[in-house]
């Protein structure tokens, strides 16, 4: 059985002491590949250093995070597509828009989300949406952008049915981690009732851990529990639901 984690920040200061360890705990539980989302400049030296470290395992996105989008953002970008013209990445991410943190900056964020979705076009890459408070800026630009050749990830969903079938009219698979989990997360609810070809898993790590870890670092290991929970949902086995969402991950990832 393999298990994709779709997205987790293993570079992460949460796992400085310790990342050796907890990779070899992931890699124990089945997690054998790990898709890393980009937050900004500051973090692009740990990433390759993870790479490095990890590189039969690791696969790395270029991106601006959207709480990132600040007055240098400009600066940000360009250093983005710098790193774009010079070595290989699985996807533009995570890019977005989130409302939760700053309101103010809600039109510098659309603005780095389109730019940001043109240089996956460029580079024939998916993206992965990070969408906080957000979904009906973030359905406006998805609006505007969708073509053929947009495709990607919704990032830790946790919107409504009707939310998520939008979402998949525009060519994003659902990321579902430790919220389906939650007694107040309320996706597992409807979730079934989305074709698991549409699904990938993710923890997010370090933040979102799963039930009975909620509230305590999370970690790629952790996926297990989302993959317990879709397999009771979809009445299906683990280790189906582990290939199924493989599968899908590597229709996106392109590896």
């Amino acid at each position: 059985m393999i298990i994709t984690d779709t997205h987790t920040h293993l570079y992460s200061e949460a796992f400085d002491d310790d990342r050796a360890e907890m990779m070899k705990r992931a890699l124990e539980a089945n997690v054998k590949r790990f898709f890393i989302p980009a937050i900004d400049s500051t973090y692009t030296a740990s990433m390759l250093q993870l790479e490095k470290e990890f590189p039969e395992y690791v696969f790395l996105m270029a991106g601006l995070h959207p709480t990132s989008v600040k007055e240098n953002y400009e600066e940000e970008l360009a250093h983005v597509e710098g790193q774009l013209a010079k070595r290989k990445f699985y996807a533009i991410g995570e890019i977005g828009i989130d409302l939760y943190w700053d309101k103010s900056t809600l039109d510098i964020q659309i603005e780095a989300f389109k730019n940001q979705i043109k240089l996956a076009k460029q580079y024939k890459l998916p993206i992965v949406i990070h969408c906080r408070e957000a979904f009906d800026e973030i359905f406006e630009v998805l609006e505007e952008e969708q073509s053929d050749d947009l495709f990607g990830i919704f990032h830790c969903f946790t919107g409504t049915l009707e939310q998520a079938e939008r979402a998949l009219s525009y060519n994003m698979k659902l990321g579902i981690g430790g919220v389906v989990t939650f007694k107040n997360g309320k996706i597992d609810q409807f979730i079934n009732q989305i074709d698991i070809k549409h699904i990938v898993l993710e923890t997010d790590s370090p933040y979102l851990a799963p039930k009975p870890f909620r509230g305590k670092r999370n970690e790629s290991s952790y996926i297990y529990k989302v993959l317990e929970k879709l397999s009771e949902l979809y009445g299906k086995s683990p280790e189906e639901i582990a290939s199924i969402t493989t599968e899908n991950s590597k229709a996106i990832f392109g590896i």
